[in-house]
Order: structure tokens, then C-alpha cells, then sequence
């Protein structure tokens, strides 16, 4: 059924109104920031997310990093893809070694994830990247690997302006969430694990 002259005009004018507020609002908007950005939550899709975003910096030749906190050396569909194709745009370190029931090794978890702070300290100050990935850094601070007043002090007062740092993971710590620009909870509603279908390549992988 075909809309009449009549409520054509008025969606245009309705339209036309909400275009005028949204402009008036984007017009107190600042230019650019770089974000710190949560991915937390119990459902899927935090790193997916996350690879996204670093998947559109790569596409605008904009230098990049990740840092796997907890991930071993598994192949993945986005660590295999950025280490075979876009290695001179988006250096990617993979410096964990499982997780925590896998390794079972407390002390060593907490050398690899320090080490992997420390690389990712390294990429944040380098100005050049202009966003750096902490992938499942929050499980790290969860069991407390790493102090999460180290990170929030550092991502203060050390961050360059214009980079974006993005972190994700479980369980993000309440000081990480009230410091972060975005933050992005993901909600599970319904997982296939639960009706006994493992994790399948192309979709968590």
C-alpha cells in the first residue's frame, strides 16, 4: 500500500526535524580523541569486535597492533590472516599460553602476562600505531596478573591523545570501566557450547 502525498510530507517534515536536533547535537561534539574501549561480558563476540575495528584500521593503511594476553599460539582465522598478509601495518604478538585451567602454572601465567603488559606498553607509547589491541587482558587482571591500577595509571597518564586502546575480555575490573571512553557489554542470551557444539572455525576461530 502506497503512502499518500499527505504522509510522505509529513515523514519528510519529521525527518527534517530529527536531521536539524541530531546536527545541533553533533555540533558540540569534539573532533577527534583517541578511546580507551572495553569489550566485557559473558557473551560472544568481544575479540570478534575488536578485530573488527583493527580489520578497518588495516583497510585505511593505519599502523595497528595486538597483544594476545592469555591466547597460546593456536591458529586463528585473524592471527593467521594478519601474520601472513599485513605484517608491515599491524604487528602481532601472541604472548600467552593458554588459559589459566590449560597452563595450571600460576607463577608462569603471571611472567608471560607481565611480559605481555610490558610489549604492550611498548606499542602504546609508539605514536606511530594508531590503535593497539589488549586481547582477554581483562581475564589477566581478573585473577590479577597484572595490577589494574598499573593499567589505569598508565592509560591516564601515558597514553598518547590520538591513540585508540581497545581491551577485552570477561570480567572487566570496575576501575578499568569507569576510566574507559566506550565500553560494550556483551550479553549472552543463547551460546550452541550449551547444547553441546564445540567452537567451530570461522565463527569463534
Amino acid at each position: 500500500m502506497s503512502d499518500t502525498p499527505e504522509e510522505l510530507d509529513r515523514h519528510a517534515m519529521k525527518m527534517a526535524k530529527k536531521k536539524a536536533a541530531r546536527d545541533k547535537i553533533m555540533a558540540t561534539k569534539t573532533d577527534k580523541k583517541g578511546l580507551v574501549i572495553v569489550h566485557t561480558g559473558k557473551g560472544k563476540g568481544k575479540s570478534s569486535a575488536a578485530f573488527g575495528m583493527i580489520f578497518r584500521c588495516i583497510a585505511h593503511d593505519m599502523q595497528c597492533a595486538v597483544v594476545q594476553f592469555i591466547k597460546g599460539g593456536m591458529s586463528t582465522g585473524e592471527r593467521d590472516l594478519i601474520l601472513g598478509k599485513f605484517t608491515d601495518i599491524c604487528a602481532f604478538h601472541t604472548m600467552g599460553e593458554g588459559f589459566t585451567w590449560e597452563t595450571q602454572d600460576k607463577s608462569r601465567d603471571m611472567e608471560m602476562a607481565g611480559a605481555a603488559w610490558e610489549k604492550a606498553k611498548e606499542l602504546i607509547r609508539d605514536p606511530a600505531n594508531t590503535m593497539v589491541l589488549l586481547d582477554e587482558i581483562n581475564i589477566a587482571l581478573r585473577y590479577d596478573y597484572i595490577d589494574v591500577n598499573d593499567v589505569v595509571a598508565f592509560l591516564r597518564d601515558e597514553k598518547p591523545e590520538m591513540t585508540h586502546v581497545v581491551l577485552t575480555g570477561r570480567n572487566a575490573k570496575d576501575e578499568l570501566i569507569e576510566l574507559a571512553d566506550l565500553v560494550t557489554e556483551m550479553e549472552l542470551v543463547k551460546h550452541p557450547f550449551r547444547s553441546g557444539i564445540k567452537a567451530q572455525i570461522g565463527v569463534e576461530y
